[in-house]
């Protein structure tokens, strides 16, 4: 049961992906989308990349290279998902070095960083 809870996330998430990519969907909306209470590497790494994605905004408006690079990364991975297959663990050991926690307790994290620090950012 659990394996096949896992294999449909990953299609769902291929989906949300290539939604993001044809820019039928913002990233925060496909972020909202994830299924919550699937534990899974893969669904994290992809989690991950989307955020990534998004907070490279700036460096795709400017690098077309970059952006073209960027997409085939997340057109790659939005393949893998869409087979129900793992992703590669290089890729998921990438993140995991930047990510020790899980997808969704990186916006605590985020929050807790910009709480310690907002007195030096004078917020």
């Amino acid at each position: 049961m659990k394996k096949d809870l896992i294999l449909s996330a990953r299609k769902e998430i291929s989906k949300l992906i290539i939604d993001v990519l044809l820019n039928k969907k913002t990233v925060k909306d496909a972020l909202l989308c994830f299924p919550k209470k699937v534990k899974d590497d893969t669904i994290d790494c992809a989690w991950h990349a989307l955020c990534h994605f998004e907070a490279d905004e700036l460096q795709r408006a400017k690098d077309a290279l970059y952006r073209e690079e960027q997409d085939n990364y997340l057109y790659y991975i939005a393949s893998l998902l869409e087979e129900g297959k793992a992703l590669p663990e290089d890729i998921i050991s990438d993140y995991k070095e930047y990510y020790g926690t899980g997808s969704f307790d990186i916006i605590k994290s985020c929050k807790n960083f910009i709480k310690k620090y907002s007195k030096w950012f004078n917020f």
